[in-house]
């Protein structure tokens, strides 16, 4: 009776850690697909109102994502929050904001502009971007402190 209970409680364990990845990863592939669509989108607003001679949607996206990953990421430090449990961080965070914001296309871009002979721009590009992606990430995780104080 004892083996049968032990068991029982390695496959319930079991099935346990099976759904965690599972849930996991359906989280992921749907904030994906979201954040894949909302770039796309956004990206094309920018570009069609802008202009595409300087990668302004890309930047507003990657600003953007580090407004917001820094809220997240200062929610997550409350044991209480939402965002600190793995199936929200994982839809918001690696799946949203992981299709949502692009180092990729940056550096396509950036390595675009180069060149083309656009050094100015490309250079304008790198520290636009890390000075701005710093400053938002900054400011959404004090956001989300003083908010939850």
């Amino acid at each position: 009776m004892i083996i049968r209970d032990i068991d029982l409680e390695r496959q319930v364990q079991a099935s346990k850690r099976t759904w965690n990845v599972l849930s996991g990863f359906v989280c992921i592939v749907i904030g994906s697909v979201l954040g894949g669509c909302a770039r796309y989108f956004i990206s094309g607003v920018v570009a069609r109102n802008v202009g595409e001679t300087f990668p302004w949607g890309t930047m507003i996206i990657n600003v953007s994502g580090a407004f917001l990953i820094g809220i997240l990421g200062g929610l997550a430090t409350n044991q209480s929050s939402l965002m600190a449990s793995t199936n929200p961080w994982l839809f918001a965070v690696t799946g949203f904001l992981g299709c949502y914001t692009t180092v990729s296309s940056f550096s396509l871009q950036t390595l675009s502009l180069a060149r083309d002979g656009e050094t100015g721009r490309a250079v304008s590009n790198v520290l636009l971007s890390l000075i701005l992606c710093l400053s938002a990430v900054t400011c959404g995780f004090s956001l989300s402190e003083w908010l939850s104080t």
